[in-house]
């Protein structure tokens, strides 16, 4: 499940974050306690602290202090403008360059996607 190339906190929180972006956790949502996600992933909650700790610094997600953690308004939003500007900024570049190197145009790229072209 986790992989040895990244920080565990750092992969745990991608999930959260994904799981934002994929409407999974929507705003108001609580997220598992930090006990909770140790237990069932074996982590230390250390781990899982820091983890939750990067997202409510992001303000994704917000301490109610004595109640738990909650998705904050807006979170999805500000995830997807920041992915969209990272994946343009790190991504489509090297994307980009690859499919140029290939000779692949824009109908062979659409019509090799899932569902063919639109």
């Amino acid at each position: 499940m986790w992989n040895d190339n990244t920080p565990i906190y750092r992969q745990l929180k991608d999930k959260v974050v994904g799981m934002m972006l994929d409407g999974l956790l929507k705003p108001g949502d609580a997220l598992p306690s930090v006990r909770q996600i140790a237990a069932d992933y074996q982590l230390n909650p250390i781990t899982v602290s820091r983890a939750y700790q990067e997202l409510v610094d992001e303000t994704l997600v917000e301490k109610r202090r004595g109640i738990g953690m909650y998705v904050t308004d807006g979170a999805r939003d500000k995830l997807l403008a920041s992915e969209r500007e990272r994946f343009l900024r790190e991504d489509w570049p090297a994307l980009l360059e690859r499919i140029r190197r290939l000779g692949l145009d824009l109908e062979t790229l659409l019509q090799a996607a899932p569902g063919g072209a639109q």
